[in-house]
């Protein structure tokens, strides 16, 4: 694998807390039969890796400017030259797709076949000029060859810079710049679950839950060493009364890791306000900076191989923290 290297080029960048220890003090009775996923640029990269590798129980993906599966190809030249900003060689959709084929013919990733029936929401702002559009599309064709065609949305028509849009909160929605949430009058979580979701109730606009933190190191062990020690949760108020709720999983994009810009990724996108009135907790895993091997300067998820070659499988280190921390947060036997 190559390197990253500290003169990183910005294109990977944008890709009310209760101090409580979830595995201590919370009794939270989750669904981990309907699991969604979502996220934004590098983001966007790790829901689609987490997608695939676990498509046995997560039921669908909601991705922001991101690009195919294996886009990298375990490689920081590749990703940098193939997969964000610029597009130098045509991207090579079915090459990538064959490689996600070898790898569930040796059980390193969920059947493709459990794909077809996922729900799938794709967005790409005709604004980003953090990740190119033929990048966006090549995952949409990518998807298009595993999804049966009513399950998958492609939005592109949205004026929109390289965030997360929300009807309200944070910053332009023209600039890509911390936190890389965008105030554009458009609902993008509500958009997003509504397609992963068929019952989704209308948000009242209170909130009567909150956001938890969480020891991942606690929880997932050494597979979280790439991560920071703590994670967060929304976590609704009946599901913290013990009702049985859902499970929606969202990474951060680059530079958005809480060190970086707070809670505001886990506070401040919208997921909340739909999760809230729909007993749904919303899992936000944490990345962490590292400026030693191995390197990762701007806190993104791993979508080009910094944890090892196995990091777009089921058996990547990050791939498995994470579900080890949902399955973790799951204490559905006290509950009964």
């Amino acid at each position: 694998m190559k390197t990253l290297h500290h003169s990183m080029p910005f294109a990977l960048l944008a890709l009310g807390i209760s101090a409580a220890s979830v595995a201590q003090t919370q009794k939270l009775n989750l669904d981990l039969e309907r699991v969604t996923v979502s996220g934004l640029s590098s983001g966007g990269y790790m829901a689609n890796q987490f997608h695939l590798a676990f498509s046995d129980w997560v039921s669908g993906a909601g991705i922001i400017a991101a690009g195919p599966y294996y886009c990298a190809r375990n490689d920081i030249t590749v990703a940098l030259g193939q997969c964000v900003d610029k597009v130098t060689a045509p991207i090579e959709v079915e090459a990538l797709s064959a490689q996600a084929r070898q790898w569930a013919s040796e059980h390193k990733i969920a059947a493709l076949d459990n794909l077809a029936d996922s729900k799938v929401w794709l967005f790409h702002g005709s604004a980003d000029n953090r990740v190119n559009k033929a990048v966006s599309q090549a995952l949409y064709a990518q998807y298009q060859s595993w999804v049966n065609a009513e399950n998958l949305v492609y939005v592109n028509d949205k004026p929109f810079a390289h965030l997360f849009p929300t009807l309200t909160n944070g910053g332009n929605c023209a600039e890509s710049e911390s936190p890389f949430i965008g105030q554009c009058d458009y609902d993008a979580a509500g958009q997003m679950l509504n397609h992963l979701y068929d019952d989704l109730a209308t948000p009242d606009g209170a909130l009567s839950g909150k956001v938890i933190e969480f020891s991942q190191t606690q929880i997932a062990g050494s597979k979280a060493s790439t991560m920071a020690e703590t994670g967060y949760a929304y976590v609704p108020q009946r599901c913290q009364q013990g009702d049985s709720c859902r499970v929606h999983i969202s990474f951060h994009g680059c530079n958005q890791f809480a060190e970086a810009i707070g809670t505001q990724y886990a506070e401040n996108t919208g997921l909340n306000r739909w999760a809230d009135d729909n007993q749904m907790v919303v899992v936000y895993p944490q990345t962490k900076k590292s400026m030693f091997m191995p390197l990762n300067p701007q806190g993104c998820w791993d979508w080009w191989g910094y944890t090892g070659e196995d990091y777009a499988t089921a058996n990547g280190q990050q791939l498995q923290a994470v579900k080890a921390i949902v399955e973790g947060l799951n204490h559905k036997e006290d509950t009964q």
